[in-house]
């Protein structure tokens, strides 16, 4: 996850009495900041080197720096301003370097790339997980709880200072909270808070901060650990540090975009999937994550309930309205990548069981059993729910409806994700794949789609259901999976 910075602009003291706990705390921040040479700082650069991972599109989904999803930043650097933004466009935080993405076993070699992070001042203003990046660095700790009535306690022989960031609101309209903890040396050593996340709830979000060392008078974590939902997902080495750095202005410049390049469209609202009936009892509801209702005699089994808690309603409002009077007991999970796994808490919310292959079973069961105080989604609305939710599958499993109907669900081992399933409907002659690309695959789709080949290479379908549709959209055929097999 990407967090960006928060400009002091936004850091409004939040005009509370001042009891015992808040006035401990005034003194344990004025020392920390003392400490950490942050009282005339408004603004800092750091760099070194770093390890990136891919929280949530991992290969293993509790594994976000496993090696196939380690890329190494070479040359790490990030500047922030604490100062205002001279404009709601102008950056208050960029982070950068070149990058060396890890090489994958039956992928070509990776290309050299480039790390950013730029950060406008409006974005810092307007969104919590967005802003929190300031916060939870040492100096942007400091300064945002001497500005919102920090609280102070003891633990473990640490002082834990907690604030609320005034300004903020979750989509469910709570507060937030950010908390360090100070060493006898007065220095954070961990600095945490909670963001709302489609598939963890109540995301646990942490930075620990060790083996400071002064560089050019300040005080400096020589190594930095960034964690969500308790798995690390990024870890820095600082080697190089300055306060109030006078180029400033050029370190949060980023690079012009190239020239010609096309400027973000603003995304539609979302329109109710259109449903197509591929045999009897067996729909496709489309959109860019295709799904597919199956009717099971006494029940209703979803394909994959889509990229978040809208597309999730709307798929399992779609599957009842195309299958009426049947409750949805299985919602099948291609596979555990949030992009596919973000509508779960609807399927959750709905009472269905999530299918998912036994790889990803602990870990999502995890996650959906988080609490979810800030999302507002529809999970959180139905109190109670149980927090048994998944069921894992082996490499082949057979549901067979009370009407005869059947799904098969087979494990595809790759290098994309270690928990994938395709969905092969032998009596209508479907197969249903995601992440599997054959029109105009580049080479790394094309490795997960022989991989697929491998295993379904003797099935017996006709039609092949892509859950990312090509655009335009047509239909597609096991003709279509050979020819792209044999192009490259």
């Amino acid at each position: 996850m990407q967090f960006k910075a928060l400009t002091v602009a936004a850091i409004a003291f939040a005009a509370l009495p001042v009891g015992a706990a808040a006035q401990n705390a005034s003194s344990a921040v004025a020392a920390a900041s003392k400490a950490l040479g942050a009282d005339g700082m408004t603004s800092i650069t750091y760099s070194g080197t770093a390890r990136n991972g891919a929280f949530g599109q991992s290969k293993a989904i509790g594994q976000p720096l496993g090696s196939v999803n380690d890329t190494r930043i070479t040359a790490y650097m990030r500047a922030i301003s604490f100062a205002p933004a001279a404009s709601p466009t102008a950056l208050v935080s960029r982070a950068t370097g070149p990058t060396a993405p890890p090489a994958v076993p039956g992928f070509p070699p990776p290309m050299p790339g480039v790390y950013n992070q730029n950060v406008t001042g409006a974005q810092a203003t307007g969104n919590w997980t967005q802003a929190l990046n300031v916060w939870t660095t040492p100096w942007g700790f400091v300064k945002g709880a001497a500005a919102n009535n920090a609280t102070m306690r003891e633990e473990g022989g640490q002082r834990v200072i907690s604030f609320t960031p005034a300004g903020f609101k979750s989509p469910s309209g709570r507060t937030y909270t950010v908390t360090g903890y100070l060493n006898s040396r007065d220095l954070p050593t961990k600095i945490e808070t909670r963001v709302e996340n489609a598939v963890a709830g109540d995301m646990l979000v942490e930075f620990e901060y060790s083996n400071y060392r002064t560089l050019n008078g300040i005080q400096v974590p020589g190594r930095i650990v960034q964690k969500q939902a308790g798995l690390p997902v990024f870890e820095a080495t600082i080697t190089a540090a300055t306060a109030n750095p006078p180029n400033l202005a050029e370190l949060l410049t980023p690079p012009a975009p190239p020239a010609g390049a096309p400027a973000a469209a603003a995304a539609p609202p979302p329109a109710a999937p259109p449903v197509d009936k591929l045999g009897d009892g067996v729909f496709k509801i489309g959109g860019n994550y295709v799904s597919l209702a199956v009717d099971m005699g006494d029940h209703i089994l979803v394909v994959e309930s889509g990229q978040s808690d809208a597309r999730g309603m709307a798929v399992m409002a779609a599957a009842k309205q195309a299958i009426p009077g049947k409750r949805i007991k299985y919602v099948v999970n291609s596979h555990p990548h949030f992009d596919h796994a973000g509508g779960l808490q609807a399927a959750v919310a709905e009472g269905a069981t999530i299918l998912t292959h036994r790889n990803n079973e602990p870990e999502l069961e995890r996650l959906l059993a988080n609490t979810r105080s800030l999302t507002g989604d529809s999970l959180s609305k139905k109190p109670g729910t149980r927090s048994d939710v998944v069921e894992g599958v082996g490499d082949r499993d057979v549901r067979r409806g009370t009407n005869g109907k059947v799904v098969e669900l087979i494990y595809v081992p790759n290098q994309h994700s270690d928990g994938m399933l395709v969905v092969y409907l032998p009596a209508e002659k479907v197969l249903y794949t995601a992440d599997m690309n054959v029109v105009n695959a580049n080479p790394a789709q094309l490795a997960t789609v022989r991989a697929a080949a491998r295993v379904t290479d003797k099935l017996d379908y006709n039609t092949y259901i892509m859950a990312h549709p090509p655009n335009p959209d047509r239909p597609l055929t096991k003709a279509d999976v050979v020819a792209a097999l044999g192009t490259k």
